[in-house]
């Protein structure tokens, strides 16, 4: 496993569509592994595999307090009403912003051994599947924003007192 390089914007890996997995080999559970490591390493909820400039549809999750699990080639299959979320992105450093999601979304896809199973997600686990999804069509959440003020610039942590 490795920790590999998060593409950042304006990087144009980010708005490629990304393609279906064909075939799950070993190449692919490396890919997985790598992820999910990469996603730990930015204590992040979730990854697509164009964030690591890979133009395959496999997204890695990780919720507070649970295991990571990976979405291959994921669809939403159903979503409920729409409500305002603030949301920001490993591949938009620096940034927050407050965008539009569905609250509850049902997601199709295969694991890692290729079995077909479905994910409903409310709360956080909703919003990560709708975010990471989005990646996998070549759109960032800021992509989302529908004007300039609900686009925050956040400043990093003090370093001071992050080491406390």
């Amino acid at each position: 496993m490795a920790v590999r390089e998060i593409r950042k914007v304006p990087d144009e890996a980010l708005r490629r569509k990304a393609k279906r997995v064909p075939a799950i080999d070993r190449s692919l559970h490396r890919l997985i592994d790598d992820m999910i490591e990469t996603m730990q390493a930015a204590s992040g909820v979730g990854l697509a595999g164009p964030q690591v400039g890979v133009g395959l549809r496999v997204i890695v999750l990780q919720m507070p307090e649970e295991e990571p699990f990976v979405i291959i080639n994921p669809e939403m299959v159903k979503c409920s009403e729409e409500g305002e979320v603030t949301e920001a992105c490993l591949s938009v450093p620096g940034y927050s912003g407050q965008i539009k999601r569905f609250g509850t979304v049902t997601v199709k896809g295969l694991d890692r051994t290729g079995k077909h199973f479905r994910v409903k997600g409310t709360g956080l686990l909703a919003q990560a599947l709708q975010h990471e999804i989005d990646h996998l069509d070549g759109r960032l959440y800021i992509d989302r924003i529908e004007s300039p003020d609900k686009l925050f610039k956040v400043e990093p942590p003090d370093t001071e007192e992050t080491e406390r």
